[in-house]
C-alpha cells in the first residue's frame, strides 16, 4: 500500500512563467522506491478545513531507488486562485508538506519488444518522460530501441526541460527531440532553434513519423483534448489500444 510521508522543500525555480520546478526531500528517513512515470499525491486542506489532494508526476531523473533524503522533483502549474497554487507559492526552503505514493502505471514495461517509442506531451505532461531518460538510455544501448519525443507548447519559453531533452538527444543518436510550437517559433540563433522544431500542435506532426503498428508503442500525457486526438490518430495508423498508453492532466484549483 502506498506510504504517507513528509516532504521538505529544498529549492524551487521557475521553468516557465506559470510553472515551478520543486526539489523536495523525503523527511522521515525512509527511501522512496518509484518507477519512472509514476506520481505522488500532495495532501493539504482548503481554507474551511476540507481535505484536498493534488497529483504530480515525479520529474526526478531516476536510475535507482531514491535513498533517504534524496531529491524528489515535481513540476507544479500555477492556477490563478487555486488552493494548491497558494500552498506551493507560499513554501519556503525547509517548509514541509504531506504526500503519499507513488501511484500509477504510466511506465515503461519490462516486457516491451517494440522497435520505437513515440512519446507525446503537452505542458507538465512531459515530466514523466524526464524521469524515464536513464531507462530509455539503457534500452537504446541494450536492444537498439529508438525514441521520439514530441513536446507541445505555445512558445519556446514554455518548453519545460527543453534544454535537457536537447542535450540528451545530442548525446544519444537514437533519441529524437521534436518541439511543436503553436504560437511562436524560436528566434534565429536562439538556444531553442534546431532542425526538428515544428510549428503547430503535436497531433499535426504524427504522420511525419509514419507510425508502425508492428514496431511502435506510443505514450500520451498532458492536455485531455491532445491525448484524445492523438489516441484517435494512432488508432488510425493501426496501433492497438494496448500500444497506446495514456495519462491525462487536468488543471485543478
Amino acid at each position: 500500500m502506498p506510504a504517507h510521508f513528509p516532504l521538505r522543500l529544498v529549492e524551487r525555480r521557475m521553468l516557465a512563467p506559470s510553472i515551478g520546478h520543486y526539489v523536495l526531500a523525503r523527511d522521515d528517513g525512509q527511501p522512496l522506491d518509484f518507477v519512472p512515470g509514476q506520481f505522488i499525491q500532495v495532501h493539504f486542506q482548503y481554507a474551511d478545513g476540507t481535505p484536498a489532494r493534488r497529483s504530480y508526476s515525479l520529474a526526478t531523473v531516476h536510475d535507482h531507488a531514491l535513498g533517504p533524503g534524496e531529491a524528489v522533483e515535481i513540476a507544479v502549474s500555477y492556477v490563478p486562485g487555486g488552493a494548491a497554487t497558494a500552498l506551493f507559492e507560499g513554501l519556503r526552503p525547509g517548509d514541509r508538506i504531506q504526500a503519499s505514493g507513488p501511484y500509477g502505471r504510466f511506465c515503461l514495461q519490462p516486457g516491451d519488444r517494440n522497435r520505437r517509442y513515440i512519446l507525446v506531451a503537452t505542458g507538465t505532461g512531459v515530466t514523466p518522460y524526464r524521469s524515464m531518460l536513464p531507462v530509455l538510455a539503457r534500452l537504446m544501448d541494450e536492444r537498439g530501441v529508438e525514441v521520439v519525443l514530441l513536446q507541445g507548447a505555445r512558445t519556446p519559453a514554455e518548453l519545460l526541460y527543453g534544454g535537457e531533452f536537447r542535450a540528451f538527444a545530442a548525446a544519444h543518436p537514437r533519441f529524437r527531440y521534436m518541439p511543436c510550437l503553436s504560437r511562436q517559433l524560436p528566434e534565429a540563433g536562439s538556444a531553442h532553434e534546431h532542425a526538428d522544431v515544428r510549428q503547430g500542435y503535436v497531433q499535426q506532426h504524427l504522420a511525419e513519423l509514419a507510425p508502425d503498428p508492428a514496431g511502435d508503442i506510443a505514450y500520451l500525457c498532458g492536455n485531455p483534448d491532445m491525448v484524445d486526438a492523438c489516441f484517435e490518430a494512432f488508432r488510425g495508423f493501426g496501433l492497438s489500444p494496448a500500444h497506446i498508453r495514456r495519462e491525462k492532466y487536468i488543471s485543478t484549483k
